[in-house]
């Protein structure tokens, strides 16, 4: 099975993008240390900080859904929505590569790092 990235994005109820980034900036270092993450990375709409997204890169499906079956992660998503607008959209994705190889894939970016 190839690597999985995935993409999640949420969107804080007005006055509440302190608290969401909080909250989800939370979940990284215990995600970190777990069995297939090769990235998790929190970032902030550059031109909406209402909006966050996971950029995520697992070794495979497999690890990648006991990372979604965790206590920690399955926590995180019953309590999530007290910070929403809207729900999150959470897609799964194999890469695509083409191009240079270290450009063309965020795996070849990785590796020419």
């Amino acid at each position: 099975m190839s690597e999985v990235i995935v993409v999640a994005s949420f969107v804080a109820k007005p006055g509440r993008e302190g608290e969401l980034e909080k909250f989800l900036a939370d979940l990284l270092d215990e995600t970190h240390q777990e069995p297939g993450c090769l990235l998790y990375a929190l970032n902030r709409g550059l031109t909406d900080p209402s909006r966050l997204v996971y950029v995520e890169r697992w070794e495979n499906l497999e690890l990648l859904t006991d990372h979604l079956n965790s206590d920690h992660i399955q926590t995180a998503l019953a309590e999530v929505g007290t910070y929403l607008a809207q729900d999150p959209d959470i897609v799964y994705y194999e890469e695509a590569p083409g191009g240079h190889a270290d450009k063309g894939s965020i795996s070849g970016h990785a590796a020419s790092a």
